[in-house]
């Protein structure tokens, strides 16, 4: 069976943003690219917590339906543009996750996981695994950023205790650059290579994320120079390893 390059995405975007250089070259090489996003379920209510009301607003979409249709069209475009295959999980993101006490876990997204959540990754690794070949190259984020979902993605793919390779969160590499090095201390980097063509790509399919975008980068002129300085420094991206 031929193995898989499966990438670990948080949200619709996630590994897009960080990698979608690299996931056009391997697929434009012949190489089957996968992109599993875990925190992208829709809520059973259309109630909003504080925090949910705020980025819905931002992002120009009041109705959770119809924020969450919207942007699984834009990730599908996304993943079009770079050829990886979609999969998308069930799983909350954190702005519409409820505790035990039906009270909204979390009114800010960089803060330590709730205590509610302390079986939240053993539940997320025990969704993956069942879908996961025992050759598939598993490809996670490093957590850069402190995100909670992030942090809780990134400890649901430790506890699979399987090889992984790490991307660097972007753009939270660029928003926390000092991270970086604490977060592979230990690790091997590896460089892959990237063309102009995929560097175009990747920015190309980082614009598909339209409702996004203003969340995280300046505007599309910033993005497109941030991704080219971060492609510059090894004509590509590196991923880590702890081996």
């Amino acid at each position: 069976m031929p193995m898989r390059w499966i990438y670990i995405s948080p949200h619709l975007d996630d590994a897009v943003l960080s990698a979608g250089g690299l996931i056009y070259e391997q697929t434009k090489a012949g190489i089957q690219v996968e992109i599993w996003t875990i925190l992208c379920g829709t809520p059973s209510t259309e109630e909003l917590s504080p925090l949910a009301q705020l980025l819905h607003y931002q992002w120009g979409i009041s109705s959770v339906a119809d924020l969450i249709r919207a942007r699984r069209a834009e990730d599908e475009q996304a993943c079009k543009i770079v050829g990886a295959q979609p999969v998308y999980f069930d799983y909350l993101d954190c702005i519409y996750r409820r505790g035990k006490n039906n009270d909204w876990l979390y009114g800010y997204i960089f803060v330590p996981p709730h205590e509610d959540e302390v079986d939240f990754p053993a539940r997320i690794a025990e969704s993956i695994s069942a879908r996961l070949q025992p050759t598939d190259q598993l490809v996670c984020h490093l957590g850069l950023g402190s995100h909670v979902d992030h942090v809780l993605v990134r400890q649901a793919v430790d506890l699979l205790q399987r090889p992984v390779l790490y991307y660097a969160d972007i753009p939270y590499l660029f928003k926390a650059p000092e991270e970086l090095i604490p977060h592979t201390a230990g690790m091997k980097a590896n460089a892959h290579t990237v063309g102009e063509a995929g560097l175009r790509r990747w920015q190309e399919a980082i614009l598909a994320y339209k409702s996004q975008i203003s969340s995280l980068f300046e505007d599309s002129e910033h993005m497109r120079s941030q991704i080219h300085q971060y492609w510059s420094e090894n004509r590509g991206i590196c991923l880590w390893s702890s081996d």
